[in-house]
């Protein structure tokens, strides 16, 4: 079947889980898009060699059009990049020391304390190359194609109507947005989103395997496919329009 998309949740640093959710996948043609849904980093041991692997070693494997959204967690790196975001960096529960170890070299134990350097290094951000600064940079805020409008964090409401992404006034808020009235009551053309783990959405009122609220989460209208990934979950990724699902927990 030609013109499928293919959806991919957040990676978070967990370049295994990628690597064994594109196993699962069908051959691709070049009528197919693959979407990453953005948070490329932060959390899983691997971020560095998650954004070494996005960049140089899956176009060769997606012979159609391959499209990575940008996260709030880059968006975050950019903010510390371009003048420094304390309030980011410095919360445990980001995940930003796991980047930091990563390029360079270190192992990363989860729940490890940053050293004082180590936190002075992460506030300013100078350990980021700046070709992935610059690739970070050029990330777009959304996709749209047929089947759906594929955003990171969700859509913007204004005077009761929910925006479409590209009249959204400050596309930021695209990376970050979180409310619940958008999962439970947004209508329009479906929307894939991430951002959000699902184990933190109503799962009885999703009708996707309602009895997992691990699993994705499909409302109304709004898929959400963040699956925990680098923070204990695993990665999910969806076809369209088929609604086919792949998770890393079931790869062999």
């Amino acid at each position: 079947m030609a013109n499928r998309t293919f959806a991919i949740g957040d990676i978070h640093g967990d370049l295994r889980a990628l690597e064994r959710t594109l196993a699962l996948l069908p051959p691709l043609d070049a009528q197919d898009t693959m979407i990453l849904m953005g948070d490329y980093v932060d959390r899983g041991p691997q971020s560095a060699q998650v954004i070494e692997f996005v960049r140089n070693e899956l176009p060769k494997r997606v012979p159609g059009k391959l499209v990575c959204l940008r996260g709030n967690h880059e968006d975050g790196w950019l903010r510390v990049a371009s003048g420094g975001w304390p309030e980011f960096v410095i919360p445990i529960p980001n995940g930003c020391l796991a980047t930091l170890r990563s390029f360079r070299g270190q192992p990363h134990k989860e729940g490890s304390l940053p050293t004082r350097e180590e936190l002075v290094t992460m506030q300013h951000g100078e350990f980021l190359p700046d070709d992935v600064v610059d690739w970070m940079n050029t990330l777009p805020h959304f996709y749209e194609d047929e089947h759906a409008i594929y955003v990171h964090a969700g859509l913007v409401e204004k005077d009761g109507k929910w925006l479409h992404p590209s009249e959204t006034e400050n596309p930021t808020q695209l990376l970050w947005v979180r409310t619940m009235r958008f999962f439970q009551g947004y209508r329009g053309k479906r929307v894939v989103c991430g951002h959000t783990a699902t184990e933190n959405l109503p799962p009885e009122l999703s009708s996707f395997t309602p009895e997992d609220p691990l699993d994705m989460w499909v409302g109304e209208n709004v898929v959400v496919i963040d699956t925990g990934c680098g923070k204990g979950g695993f990665l999910t990724a969806l076809e369209l329009p088929a609604m086919k699902v792949y998770e890393s927990r079931n790869a062999g």
